[in-house]
């Protein structure tokens, strides 16, 4: 059971909690406790808390930069610090970082970038660890938290403006495969390239690919599950970390192979989590703007931005970089890649190139000025920020309550009715308390409807009988009887006036009304005008008024002036001409994206589920603890409770990352073409996307988001600057004191407007809701006291609302009124009633019979729709940037020595490692001369 309510499968709502008492006794002894209870608290025990969650991009910055480090990271920054020292020392003489002027800053940071050139990797190492203290903030010479950040801030600007950013790039492509050609990396670098290649040439070549590539081979040793689960306790976290093979910190740091156990490979390794450290450092911090920033520091950050989304290393952005390092590590080619690192690189690369929610919103405002459209009817970021979150659902022991309440509440009626007749009581009895209906609107309910509410509680129709026990939110008004006191009378109350309204305004298709009077035309005229929406002669004047109301609420959207355009462009390339296209940040992401897009996107998805607390763990899947496990395994308890609380924070953080980027590619796709936000959508959607995100939901969810995976004490840079407290079991138990952990609650929302942003308009995904039991998984992230999270569930429970059957809608009718209140309304949509058919029904009938439906009734269509939505994408594609779609048009030369004649334009480099290529695909591969003597097949 979960928080008093029986699972899935387990009896019926009503009768589940009366299991739980072995007598009636016991029963009315639970009830009078909890009576007490709402006596001495008038909003109840049960009452979840309204959470104070203010959505956006990122979380504070304090909190993005401690989420890079895991609690077993915290003893390199001691040696960062030393690193620094060594060298600085030697350099400025009894003197601090701080205390050094700008330029004689610049001075030392351009020795440190020279230094990075040395061929010898272990002092290469040290001085990339320099340059991380650096951007960490030089914590030894700070006294607060504060100088830290400010000193920070002010070591990236400077490391950004000597040119480091741009050599980290370059160290890090060789660290990871290192470069197609010698030509992509810049002069300084290119003699460590070729001591590179001289050292993969010495390795075996049985550990190379087809491609020429090392591979790195997953470890076969792991750890006795028995052994270390004795030492756990029974921390969960930490005995699923155990099941995995044992890849540790040291492994996540070595990028070579873990047999050889060279020197080499391990300097190598480190040297490439150290630099994605430092590169987050630097985007994250020039992304985030501070009013004190000075001028040059926002010109900067301009220029990086632009940096970033520009062709950076190899004609691709530095996005796509760290796509292939994820495709790699999914791969298992790459399995100790510290993916946390990247995942967050990734992540932040994207946020600052592409822009947040609200630059988002500023650019959909812009392009709709530019298609000349009508501007937006409301600013949605505004409008979900004022509205208030709804009451938690009521609880097994509030059900109890109130079936015990609703006896009495009718016999307190009836004797109050008598006792007002015989004049018996001076003053009015005291009603009882009634829990208000969370559902309206503006979270509160109108003292003057309690007589309705009355009404509702004497109608047995109206109480939800819930689906697989568990209870619907919001829908039932939980009465309590208190203790009876003396009374007195109650002064005349004002009526209060609340704003009236809807939160959103409504929204009309033109295919909406061209559905509207075809059905009216066949009804009163009987044929049809095709598209005609302006012709209305022949039809009754309350079809004029209607249609009249449609046309004022009638929103054209974005995608739909894309598709029509794209259409005419399909249909007419020589009357239309060629397309201009606008070089924008997402197109040249896309563009680069678009080769292996399913690779990304499986990818992805693969490691979104490692990640999701519902999986389980299994020995075949990526281990994605690899940069999270110590070198040695915990040999007390209080070490195995730290890290179960490492492993479950590592796996939220993967989490957030994944959501927050899959989020943020669908909205910026979207709005560039519509058809590169449908391409996207099918791969996730092909990638089973919705039963993933469902099964990451299908858990206490309220328990997730209050989880307390944290300790305050080891976060960065609070361990930096203060001494280390003793660490017992109660403190790391405690945790924090907030009500909720606000990374979880963002990825929960992400994950919620992933699904919706699938499933909109798309009544075969809508089908693979239903078909997959997602209402009574829905219901349950209602608990979740807040407005934005519950907005969202309730938008997916509307559109498969018409598939749920009548039966359904009947016994969910309160969780209807609250989709009225909260979600927009599409004037001539009949989600609330649909054709009022079930699945069943459906598979019973033929489909000669469900001919006369509704497009909307008829989900059994998805294969033509979704094959008809790909052929359209692929034309889409293809016109865009296939650039030889034209190429069977073209010339051939048929002349031998014509051919052979053309120059063949070598790259510049090739002279450098002409006889190396020789030697390798030459001289050292047997050649099968006979073979070309054999008939071919």
């Amino acid at each position: 059971t979960v928080d008093g309510v029986p699972s899935a499968g387990g009896k019926n709502t009503a009768e589940g909690p009366k299991a739980c008492f072995s007598s009636k006794l016991d029963q009315l002894v639970w009830i009078a406790l909890i009576q007490c209870s709402f006596a001495c608290s008038p909003q109840g025990s049960m009452e979840s808390p309204n959470l104070e969650f203010e959505y956006g991009d990122t979380d504070g910055l304090t909190a993005e930069l401690s989420e890079l480090y895991s609690y077993t990271e915290e003893p390199e920054f001691s040696l960062n610090r030393d690193y620094f020292e060594e060298d600085f020392r030697n350099h400025a003489k009894g003197r601090r970082w701080v205390e050094l002027s700008t330029e004689e800053q610049r001075a030392y940071i351009m020795r440190l970038l020279d230094a990075l050139e040395v061929t010898d990797r272990d002092k290469r190492l040290k001085v990339a660890r320099a340059i991380l203290y650096l951007a960490q903030g030089v914590f030894d010479e700070c006294d607060t938290e504060t100088d830290v950040l400010h000193w920070s801030r002010h070591n990236v600007f400077l490391l950004y403006d000597m040119g480091i950013f741009t050599a980290l790039l370059e160290l890090l492509s060789m660290e990871i495969d290192g470069p197609s050609t010698p030509s992509e990396l810049s002069p300084r670098f290119r003699s460590l390239y070729f001591l590179d290649a001289a050292a993969r040439q010495t390795t075996s070549p049985h550990s190379r690919g087809m491609d020429g590539f090392r591979r790195e081979s997953v470890p076969s040793n792991f750890i006795s599950q028995s052994s270390v689960q004795s030492l756990l306790g029974n921390n969960q976290a930490c005995s699923s970390a155990v099941r995995k093979p044992a890849i540790s910190l040291a492994d996540s740091t070595e990028l070579s192979h873990r047999h050889t156990h060279t020197t080499l490979s391990k300097v190598k390794s480190m040297l490439s989590r150290v630099l994605l450290s430092i590169m987050y450092l630097i985007v994250e911090t020039i992304r985030v703007e501070m009013e004190d920033d000075r001028p040059e520091w926002r010109t900067a950050r301009e220029a990086f931005k632009t940096e970033l989304s520009s062709p950076l290393y190899n004609s691709e952005p530095f996005a796509l970089l760290l796509f292939t390092m994820v495709t790699k590590f999914c791969s298992m080619s790459a399995p100790h890649f510290p993916m946390k690192k990247v995942l967050l690189l990734l992540w932040k690369t994207l946020l600052f190139t592409l822009g947040g929610f609200e630059d988002l919103q500023e650019m959909k405002v812009g392009v709709r000025a530019r298609l000349s459209l009508p501007p937006l009817p409301e600013d949605s970021i505004k409008v979900v920020r004022s509205m208030r979150a709804a009451s938690p659902p009521a609880s097994a022991m509030e059900l109890i309550e109130q079936q015990q309440q609703q006896k009495r509440g009718r016999r307190s009626r009836r004797s109050a009715f008598v006792d007002s007749l015989e004049g018996d009581s001076p003053f009015a009895r005291k009603q009882p308390l009634v829990k208000q209906d969370s559902l309206d609107t503006y979270n509160e309910r109108d003292p003057f409807k309690n007589d309705d509410a009355r009404d509702e509680e004497d109608d047995g129709d109206d109480v939800d009988s819930g689906i697989e026990g568990e209870v619907d939110p919001l829908d039932r008004d939980v009465i309590i009887q208190p203790t009876p006191l003396p009374l007195l009378p109650r002064p005349p109350s004002e009526r209060v006036s609340f704003p009236k309204g809807l939160p959103w305004a409504p929204k009309v298709r033109e295919k909406d009304i061209e559905h509207f009077l075809e059905a009216s035309r066949n009804k009163f005229i009987g044929f049809t005008l095709g598209n005609d929406t302006e012709t209305l002669v022949g039809l009754p004047r309350p079809i004029h008024e209607s249609v009249k109301t449609l046309k004022q609420h009638k929103y054209i959207s974005i995608a739909e002036v894309q598709i029509k355009r794209e259409e005419e462009l399909q249909q007419c390339p020589m009357t239309m001409g060629e397309e201009h296209v606008q070089e924008t940040p997402a197109e040249a992401l896309y563009v680069g994206m678009l080769p292996s897009l399913s690779q990304y996107v499986i990818a992805l998805l693969k490691l979104l589920l490692a990640a999701a607390p519902t999986s389980k763990a299994k020995t075949d899947s990526i281990n994605i603890l690899a940069d999270v496990l110590p070198e040695e395994m915990p040999i007390t308890v209080l070490q195995s409770m730290k890290l179960g609380i490492d492993v479950n924070r590592h796996k939220e953080i993967i989490v957030k990352a994944i959501s927050a980027l899959l989020l943020l590619l669908l909205k910026h796709f979207k709005l560039n073409h519509i058809y590169q936000f449908e391409y996207v959508s099918q791969h996730l959607v092909f990638a089973n996307c919705i039963p993933l995100i469902l099964k990451f939901f299908n858990q206490n969810i309220m328990s997730y988001i209050s989880a307390k995976n944290s300790i305050c004490v080891l976060d960065f840079p609070h361990c930096a600057v203060h001494e280390m407290p003793e660490l017992t079991a109660e403190s790391l138990e405690a945790g924090d004191s907030n009500q909720f952990c606000w990374r979880n609650l963002f990825s929960c929302i992400n994950l919620l407007r992933i699904l919706n942003k699938l499933t909109k308009w798309k009544h075969s995904r809508t089908m693979m809701l239903v078909v997959f039991k997602s209402a009574p998984i829905l219901k349950r992230a209602l608990k979740v006291k807040q407005a934005m999270m519950q907005l969202y569930v309730l938008k997916l429970l509307k559109i498969q609302t018409k598939y749920l059957g009548r039966q359904w809608r009947k016994s969910n009718m309160k969780t209807m009124s609250a989709i009225y209140q909260k979600v927009r309304h599409r004037l001539n949509d009949d989600w609330a009633y649909g054709n009022g058919m079930t699945i069943s029904d459906r598979c019973f009938k033929s489909p000669q019979s469900l001919v006369s439906h509704n497009i909307d009734a008829r989900p059994w269509d998805f294969q033509a729709e979704e094959c008809a939505l790909r052929e359209s994408i692929e034309k889409f594609n293809t016109r865009r940037y296939d650039r030889n779609q034209n190429s069977e048009f073209a010339p051939v030369d048929n002349c031998l020595q014509s051919v052979l004649g053309q120059r063949v334009e070598l790259p510049e480099d090739f002279h450098y490692s002409y006889e190396m290529w020789l030697e390798r695909e030459v001289f050292s591969q047997p050649v099968q001369w006979e073979g070309l003597l054999q008939p071919s097949d």
